[in-house]
């Protein structure tokens, strides 16, 4: 094999699709320090922020999905697809990629169907239990899919399908050794037991209405609240930092030592999160949501609380949740069983395996 390897990688959208593309990149250049590397991503999307974040460099391409409803973004659909496949081709006839990598999200559509026609091997990743429409499109031509659940074979071809899970970031891999740290860090109370939510990067608004509805409830329960309600609500609730057992956080930059810190998560059920709280290994109350695409998230919810992983509750259950979360905290031994139950589901090794998977194509 050639010595100094060019890798092509497109994902985005979200930080679900965006995250376990730099994971793959940075395992290949542990593996490959010479390699050349380039992001296909789509124009205005969060990738063209994230990806030179972390040290890549990245092209766009003018794309977006196309709305379940009639809208001007829909009737322009058919001439951005044409000018991606356009600009695609471009990119990849100008880098020569000996591989390209599709993690999901509109723009790695174009990008890997150009690959599949000049003849480069693909590899196409997919995060949920349901896939969603460009990886179903994809899958026909990719030479290699990995995927992190159980019964994909009703999307995908069977041959090509390896279960190797999400990649995750690498510091959680340790973090039952981190709890006293955790709990310093964040300045908790270690009498008290400590409830971690999670809304992801932006937030999540039920959520955090939930947690504000009930914060006289959580201070009855004396328990510690690290509250991470997102970019788009930290202005409305960060004044109830006031509170003794209230911390309220847009990001949290030590995620290793939150989930160090906590004795029961609540959290949406994205990919990545899910991927992460298995290994995590905690007691987890999953409130999905449900406006993403093909309703992913409460898949993904279902897929673990089927296999007693966590307790799954709608939005449109929400009224329940003070008695669900009472049963939870005062069971010691349903949250045991929870955290064995979930960690057992865990695939600690995905991103390895995925890359090892990327190396069998390269030496093809």
């Amino acid at each position: 094999m050639k010595q100094s390897i060019n890798i092509l990688i497109s994902g985005g959208g979200t930080g679900g699709h965006i995250y376990p593309a730099i994971a793959i990149a940075n395992e290949i250049k542990v593996r490959y320090p010479d390699a050349n590397f380039l992001f296909v991503g789509a124009k205005d999307k969060m990738e063209m922020e994230k990806v030179p974040q972390a040290g890549y460099e990245i092209k766009g391409l003018w794309i977006s999905g196309i709305q379940r409803k009639l809208t001007v973004d829909n009737l322009s659909f058919p001439f951005k697809f044409i000018n991606s496949l356009s600009n695609a081709s471009k990119i990849i006839k100008k880098f020569k990629p000996d591989v390209a990598i599709g993690t999901g999200g509109f723009a790695s559509g174009p990008t890997l169907i150009m690959a599949n026609r000049k003849g480069i091997p693909t590899l196409i990743q997919e995060q949920n239990s349901f896939p969603g429409i460009t990886n179903k499109l994809l899958a026909k031509k990719a030479h290699k899919i990995c995927v992190a659940y159980d019964n994909l074979e009703r999307f995908f071809p069977v041959d090509k399908i390896v279960k190797t899970g999400n990649p995750v970031r690498q510091d959680i891999l340790s973090i039952h050794s981190k709890v006293d740290e955790g709990k310093e860090f964040f300045k908790l109370d270690k009498k008290r037991k400590t409830i971690l939510v999670l809304g992801g990067s932006l937030g999540a608004r039920k959520i955090n209405q939930l947690v504000k509805n009930n914060l006289e409830f959580f201070k009855d329960q004396e328990v510690e609240i690290i509250w991470q309600c997102g970019k788009f609500y930290f202005e409305e609730y960060k004044k109830y930092n006031e509170l003794e057992n209230v911390q309220v956080h847009q990001f949290l930059n030590r995620m290793d030592l939150a989930y160090a810190a906590a004795d029961i998560i609540i959290s949406r059920a994205g990919a990545s999160s899910v991927s992460e709280l298995c290994i995590v290994g905690k007691p987890v109350i999953f409130i999905p949501s449900p406006n993403v695409a093909e309703d992913h998230q409460t898949k993904n919810a279902k897929s673990i609380a089927n296999k007693h992983g966590a307790i799954l509750l709608r939005e449109t259950e929400l009224e329940t949740f003070s008695i669900v979360f009472e049963t939870l905290l005062k069971d010691t031994g349903k949250q045991e069983q929870l955290s064995e139950n979930i960690n057992e589901l865990a695939l600690p090794g995905a991103t390895t395996d995925i890359v090892n998977e990327v190396e069998k194509l390269l030496k093809k």
